[in-house]
């Protein structure tokens, strides 16, 4: 007897069975796909029918979503006009208001540092050359007038020391020489040219002890001083801050014109701002100014502008303002950071929310309304803006009404 087989992928093997009951399964297949088919046409008939039913039905204005393209606009163009129709959903998006005037004082708020009074700064210099042989201060030492601030091992000094002993020297000879020429002169055995030479040679050494003693003042040495040595102190010339120190123990000093450290009084100090010269109209001489140091946030110390530099830096294009602080406690430290606020004169002008702006083609521009619920686009002119509003200069009336929020739904 004949045997059937069937594969892994449910197909018959070849047999001796006849090819009959493999056509007749798939007939019995294809029907099946077809009548599948059919359900579903048929279910997509009747949704079709539903919602037809539904639309005639439906009470009017309430019509499906096939009806929506029967919608009003969201607006209408006409020219340079845009209106909004009754039904637009842009209606409650859009805010109108007036434009009104208000009492505003401009603040212009610019970066500043704290700085030494110059006036209350000494730079101290040597006045001889030599090595420092001791250093009694360090950077940010607070000293006091006259105190010994180093002691210097000087060539210079001996020198000095020995030029005073040369004039005093040549002083008493002349002096001699002259009282003997002036005897001689009574006694009628002298020339009158011989005692004006002793008397001009006299002048001379006098001259010299005083240059001399002079020096040696400079230096910085007491006049009582009797012992002469080579060793010159370097005293405090003001009380106050060592603020820069360009010296050390052992260091040889050969230039007299360069400064070993830098003492300043910090009881007043100034606070500097550099205004940029677009801005330089808005600060003048006796400003109120309020200062917020990044060191004391908290705080506000005011002050007024003290000076206002009549010369513009070419460099940075700004213009440097000082304001003048009492530091009595030396809260305020040279090269703290601040931010100085410059407060106007206050002033009564137009201003619109900055939302009301709409940017086109670098212009700033507000939709006016001309009519109910019908706006016109119109460039306006901002003078400043501060905080949330905007100050317009030139392109709005008081009184007029215009979009304050959501006009960049009707920008093109």
């Amino acid at each position: 007897m004949a045997q059937s087989q069937v594969s892994d992928d449910g197909k018959y093997a070849r047999s001796g069975q006849p090819l009959t009951r493999l056509r007749v399964g798939l007939t019995v297949a294809a029907l099946t796909v077809a009548v599948v088919i059919g359900i579903f046409q048929i279910g997509a008939y009747q949704s079709a029918i539903d919602a037809l039913r539904s639309a005639v039905n439906a009470p009017a204005g309430h019509l499906p979503v096939a009806a929506s393209v029967h919608e009003s606009p969201m607006l209408v163009r006409e020219g340079a006009r845009i209106s909004i129709p009754q039904a637009s959903p842009l209606r409650g998006k859009l805010t109108v208001d007036m434009v009104g005037q208000r009492e505003i004082q401009r603040k212009l708020v610019l970066p500043a540092i704290v700085e030494a009074d110059p006036a209350r700064t000494v730079k101290v210099l040597t006045p001889v050359t030599g090595r420092v042989t001791d250093l009694m201060v360090q950077l940010g030492e607070r000293v006091v007038q006259g105190q010994k601030l180093a002691v210097i091992d000087s060539g210079d000094l001996a020198q000095a020391y020995a030029d005073i002993e040369k004039a005093k020297s040549v002083l008493t000879l002349t002096k001699k020489a002259l009282d003997r020429q002036l005897g001689l002169e009574k006694a009628g055995g002298a020339a009158i040219k011989d005692r004006e030479q002793a008397q001009s040679d006299y002048n001379q050494a006098v001259a010299e002890l005083e240059r001399s003693e002079s020096r040696l003042r400079a230096m910085g040495v007491p006049e009582d001083q009797n012992e002469q040595s080579r060793l010159l102190s370097l005293n405090a010339p003001i009380s106050g801050s060592v603020i820069d120190l360009q010296v050390a123990r052992g260091a040889f000093l050969n230039d007299p014109t360069a400064a070993i450290m830098t003492i300043a009084d910090l009881g007043t100090v100034w606070v500097t701002a550099n205004v940029p010269e677009k801005d330089t109209a808005l600060v003048t001489k006796g400003q109120d100014v309020n200062v917020v140091f990044s060191a004391y946030p908290g705080e506000v110390f005011a002050g007024k502008a003290l000076f206002v530099s009549d010369v513009l830096d070419p460099d940075t294009r700004r213009t440097k303002v000082r304001i003048a602080f009492e530091n009595p406690d030396v809260r305020l430290k040279p090269n703290m950071f601040a931010d100085a606020t410059f407060l106007a004169p206050r002033q009564t002008m137009q201003v619109v929310p900055t939302q009301a702006l709409v940017l086109k083609n670098e212009t700033d521009r507000v939709f006016v309304e001309v009519a109910p619920w019908t706006f016109e686009a119109r460039p306006v002119e901002v003078d400043f803006q501060q905080g949330d509003q905007a100050v317009v200069e030139h392109g709005l009336n008081a009184g007029e009404r215009i979009v304050v929020k959501g006009g960049v739904l009707l920008n093109d």
